[in-house]
Order: C-alpha cells, then sequence, then structure tokens
C-alpha cells in the first residue's frame, strides 16, 4: 500500500475544548483541599489534561505483566471477550468498531446505520452491548449521544478513549492530482477543513460515516474521489494512503461508553471490580427551576464530601429561545419519558456504594427534581490508537 508524505501537523489549540453551540460544557475537578501546583494529591484532571497524561499514567493502571494493548495494559482489566455482540454505528472499519474491538479483545462486532438501532439491538437482545462517542476534544460533548442514552434503559458498563487519526484514502494508483471530490462523514470532513483546503480540495460531500464513505469508493471504483477514514479502514479495504494526520488540531481524541441492558449478564459482570480499580461513576440531574441553584448544590455535595468530579455538563434550554427540551426516561416511574429544561451531566470519582457518594446524591436528590445514575465502571485514563 503507497503512502505519501504526512501533512505538517498544527500545533493543538484550547479551542479543542471551547463550548459548543449554546450548552456551557464544563470538565472540571473539584478538589477536596486548596492545593499548590507542587502538591502531590492526587486530583481528577479535565479531559484535555487526561488525555495528554494517559501515557504517563499508562504504567499504573492495573500493574504490571498483564496483557497489552498498544503497550498499554489491558482495559479495565476485564478477560478477553470472546464471543460478546457489540452493536456500533457505521460500517466495518468505523473508528468506534475499533474502539469496540480495542475494549473487548475478541469480541463479534453488529455494524447498524444509527446509533438509535445500536441501542435498540441491545434492547432486543441481539447484541450484549452497544459503543457510543459521546465527546471529543475537538468537538467537546457536541455529539449528542448522551440525550440519546437518556431516553433508554441502559448501563454505561465501560469507558475508552480513541486518538483519531484522519488520513486521506484513495482507490489504488490513484494520485493526489487526479483527486476532485472527498467523501467522508460531516464530522470528520469539519475536523479536516484547512488540511484539506491546503490541499486543494474543496468539493467535499458528506455520507453517513467515515468507513462508508470507503467502502462507497471501494464498491464504486471511484477514481477521481478520496475518502477521510483510519488508516485501518485503508488495510481493511486495501486503499492507498494519500496523507496522514488530516485533522486541523494534532491532539484528536475522541471518548465511547460502552453501554449493556440493566438485566443482561454483561451489565451485571462489568459491575464487580477488583477493589484496588478506580471506579467512576455518571449520573444526570434534570429539574425545571432556576439551574444555578440545583448546579451550586451538587458543587457543594460533592467538594464536602471530598469527591472530585471529572466531567459537568450544564445544559438549559428556553421555549423563548426555541431550544428544546431534555428527555429522560425516569426509570423509576415505569419508564415515563419526561421533559427537562435544565440538566446537569455529572461524572464523579467513586462508586454508588460509597457511604459518602451515596450521601452527596441523596442531597442532591433533595433539590433535584430527578436524579438518574447511568451506570458505575472501571475509570480508564488511557488514550488508545490504531497502531
Amino acid at each position: 500500500m503507497a503512502s505519501a508524505p504526512s501533512l505538517k501537523i498544527p500545533n493543538p489549540s484550547p479551542a479543542a475544548s471551547a463550548t459548543s453551540r449554546d450548552r456551557l460544557h464544563l470538565l472540571v475537578t473539584i478538589p477536596s483541599t486548596v492545593a499548590s501546583p507542587t502538591s502531590p494529591r492526587r486530583r481528577s484532571p479535565s479531559l484535555a489534561v487526561a488525555f495528554a497524561a494517559a501515557s504517563a499514567s499508562a504504567a499504573s493502571i492495573n500493574g504490571s505483566g498483564v496483557p497489552k494493548i498498544n503497550g498499554h495494559p489491558r482495559i479495565n482489566g476485564f478477560e478477553p471477550a470472546a464471543g460478546l455482540r457489540v452493536a456500533f454505528q457505521g460500517a466495518p472499519g468505523a473508528y468506534s468498531e475499533f474502539a469496540a474491538k480495542t475494549a473487548l479483545l475478541g469480541c463479534d462486532t453488529l455494524p447498524c446505520r444509527a446509533f438509535a438501532e445500536a441501542i435498540s439491538a441491545v434492547e432486543r437482545g441481539l447484541a450484549d452491548r452497544a459503543i457510543l462517542p459521546v465527546e471529543s476534544t475537538m468537538e467537546g460533548a457536541a455529539l449528542r449521544n448522551y440525550d440519546l442514552l437518556l431516553r433508554h434503559d441502559l448501563r454505561v458498563v465501560q469507558e475508552i478513549s480513541l486518538f483519531v487519526n484522519y488520513c486521506l484514502l484513495a482507490m489504488p494508483g490513484v494520485s493526489p492530482a487526479e483527486v476532485r471530490r472527498v467523501i467522508s462523514h460531516p464530522v470528520a470532513l469539519a475536523h479536516c477543513g484547512r488540511a484539506l483546503a491546503q490541499l486543494g480540495l474543496h468539493r467535499c460531500e458528506p455520507v453517513e460515516d467515515t468507513a462508508g464513505a470507503v467502502e462507497m469508493l471501494r464498491s464504486n471504483r471511484l477514481l477521481d474521489t478520496a475518502a477521510i477514514a483510519s488508516p485501518r479502514a485503508a488495510l481493511l479495504y486495501g486503499l492507498d494512503v494519500l496523507a496522514h494526520g488530516l485533522q486541523d488540531e494534532s491532539w484528536n481524541v475522541t471518548r465511547f461508553l460502552l453501554l449493556a441492558a440493566p438485566t443482561s449478564l454483561a451489565a451485571a459482570g462489568a459491575a464487580v471490580h477488583p477493589k484496588e480499580t478506580p471506579l467512576k461513576t455518571s449520573m444526570v440531574v434534570a429539574h425545571r427551576g432556576g439551574s444555578m441553584v440545583v448546579l451550586l448544590k451538587v458543587l457543594s455535595a460533592f467538594s464536602r464530601r471530598n469527591i472530585n468530579l471529572t466531567k459537568l455538563e450544564v445544559i438549559n434550554s428556553s421555549s423563548k429561545e426555541d431550544k428544546a427540551p431534555v428527555f429522560i426516561l425516569d426509570v423509576k416511574a415505569k419508564g415515563t419519558l419526561r421533559a427537562f429544561p435544565h440538566v446537569l451531566y455529572v461524572d464523579f470519582e467513586g462508586s454508588t456504594e460509597d457511604p459518602k457518594a451515596m450521601e452527596a446524591i441523596d442531597e442532591i436528590s433533595q433539590t433535584a427534581e430527578l436524579v438518574r445514575i447511568l451506570g458505575c465502571y472501571a475509570a480508564d485514563p488511557n488514550v488508545y490508537d490504531l497502531h
């Protein structure tokens, strides 16, 4: 497979974690004590900082001498998942599929046309888990799969962060000068806008997903078209790589969540972790009054109990501003779907079995109208790539 010289990759930009549209997106740490920058006290970094620190911390996860992926210890200490079925959105070769196969060694994957179909596959028993991208360093939480998750009764059982390296792929023998059009997922096209302009490629057409673009390219033998996808997709479909590292921001990482039905063996098994495994809990807090009151209550409840937050996203919607409310399935009220104008997504360090965490959740529940635990799972600060 031929390979052209890589594009010069620009330096990371602070804009990668900027606020997404009308959403206040905060990825923060609530320290238990005020510490100096040189303090050795462990803290929970923001998403972008956690990504940067992942390589340094990888060796300490699960100890040494265990099977490794990309040089890192096996994710969360789970055993290989041969036979486990994981539904993902996209065609074979999609980033979501690679994330699933990295997180669950030996799993079988089920391609779906839409994220909703992947979730439905788990609900119908066609798959054991679904994998969804939920946030990235370039888009923040603009990937609205959190909203989709809230409408269904699935549990977050695992997380994985994947470095996304976009490549320009073409049919074998096609040169860069012959390319007149580029196809890919709309997000991939947006992430590579500057690089494509540098190459003089201004005709860009969106398709359903990156792997679907590669599949279209190959099946139709398009000799004037290139696709943006992963280097693994190039190997899978036998295409040439015309350029590496197309993404406008060099540090391009996407976080994925794996979901399971609450009654499934996958969910039950994932809820059991060795005592030394650091845990993370995801929850959503919804209310109808002023958003600041509940926000301060959340911050206070966790801070006073020395519990660190690793994610805090505040969503405010208003009928006056024509912003749609967030719909949440109330699993405690016979599966009623309820609409809320104010929602907080919260990730915190620890388990719902921790007495302090239980106290914090109870305190928040006295102010909020709805509190729902989305899942408790092993925290994984590593970033995995496709090489």
